[in-house]
């Protein structure tokens, strides 16, 4: 059911839809990434559509996602650090980032909600657009190949027990 439907997305729309799938993904689309991939995986692997425009779509489309997350913090950085000073959530990934920057930064790729607030976080906090690109950047490059190999080795039983779970 689940890879009909991308299968059907993906007719309507070509391989933009990874695309928007993956970068309007924080503002609302409900699509998990991870199911996106993992099904994009296997329908590479049975021949159903390309493997390098479907990645390249997932990559880019990750890609403008975090460095947009990114500049929103940079540039709205004052008004949206009023805005949470005050929430207990922002204030402890703040310490986080503080404490562990490099590390914080890598590992937020691979949790889900985190994947798109951290790069925001990491423009209010200052750092530095090259530094930024450089780790994060290479973080979704890991994440995108581990997701994408996930789902071409493993990805029909996982996607079978997804529709047995819905």
């Amino acid at each position: 059911m689940i890879v009909q439907h991308v299968l059907d997305l993906i007719h309507q729309y070509g391989y933009l839809f990874f695309f928007l799938a993956f970068s309007l993904g924080p503002f609302g689309i409900p699509i998990p990434n991870e199911v996106t991939i993992i099904t994009s995986a296997v329908l590479c692997r049975s021949g159903s559509i390309d493997h390098w425009a479907a990645y390249i779509s997932i990559l880019i489309g990750l890609l403008t996602a975090i460095t947009v997350a990114y500049f929103t913090g940079k540039l709205f950085g004052h008004k949206l650090r009023n805005t949470f000073s005050h929430n207990k959530h922002y204030l402890i990934a703040e310490s986080i980032l503080r404490k562990r920057g490099h590390v914080a930064m890598c590992i937020g790729m691979f949790i889900p909600v985190v994947r798109y607030f951290m790069p925001l976080l990491i423009g209010l906090s200052g750092v530095h657009y090259t530094k930024f690109a450089l780790i994060t950047y290479s973080s979704a490059l890991l994440w995108t190949i581990t997701f994408f190999a996930l789902g071409n080795f493993f990805g029909t039983p996982i996607l079978s027990m997804l529709e047995v779970i819905k």
